[in-house]
């Protein structure tokens, strides 16, 4: 009686959560990460490098679609789910072009998540050259940043230029962690900022949020680093 209780309220926060999510422009972290990239679109080969992943990733997450708990409801945003709580914001970021939704935007503790999934090779990772040059466009853009252990492994720390108005200028800087997991032919990427970004010790709340994504690379062919689509949220369902 009591599974059924509370199996019934996480139905009724991811249905709240979905009817509350809203469109927004991208964020300039994930603009940042775009144009490192474009820069790493025009580099005819890059070397393979090993996957870059927690130990527990199988079992604590960010979960693959065949890995995640079956009977939990989750969000469906297609190229990942997220299993919702309460006090939790979901936005979804559309990129001003082309109109489609880039990344996923997850408020909640004080701190802001932002995930956005790609498709990857089966055998290889995609974090270790995706950070030297996401590291090298902050510095680029008048940023500073530092590499760091975290609990997924390297990410970056950063204070990322504060862009005021249409001509670039700038007025101070902001906080934020670029977070990456390598999957199973799929790479997940984070941006924290907020709370979990100024103080990582106190970063446990956003970093289980974002062990609790399931993405959903799917059966079609997709060259490697292109963005899994995302869509708004469908409906309330299991992770498969």
């Amino acid at each position: 009686m009591k599974f059924g209780r509370r199996k019934r309220d996480e139905v009724e926060v991811a249905e709240a959560v979905a009817e509350d999510a809203e469109v927004a422009g991208t964020t300039p972290e994930v603009e940042l990460a775009a144009d490192a990239d474009a820069d790493l679109d025009e580099v005819d080969a890059v070397a393979p490098t090993d996957k870059s992943a927690p130990d527990d990733r199988a079992a604590n997450g960010p979960h693959d679609e065949t890995e995640a708990n079956l009977v939990r409801p989750y969000v469906d945003l297609g190229g990942v789910k997220v299993l919702p709580r309460e006090g939790l914001h979901l936005r979804l970021e559309v990129e001003e072009g082309s109109q489609r939704v880039v990344a996923v935007g997850l408020d909640y503790d004080e701190s802001t998540l932002q995930v956005q999934p790609f498709a990857a090779p089966r055998s290889t990772g995609l974090w270790h050259e995706i950070r030297a040059q996401i590291a090298e466009q902050i510095e680029r853009q008048g940023g500073t940043v530092q590499e760091a252990d975290g609990p997924f492994g390297p990410e970056l720390r950063a204070l990322v230029p504060v862009v005021t108005d249409g001509s670039g200028g700038t007025d101070g800087a902001r906080p934020a962690r670029f977070v990456g997991v390598d999957g199973p032919r799929w790479f997940l990427r984070g941006v924290i900022a907020g709370k979990a970004a100024e103080r990582p010790e106190d970063a446990a709340e956003i970093e289980e949020l974002f062990r609790s994504v399931v993405v959903v690379r799917g059966t079609t062919p997709m060259p490697p680093r292109d963005l899994i689509p995302l869509h708004m949220p469908k409906s309330t369902q299991s992770a498969v």
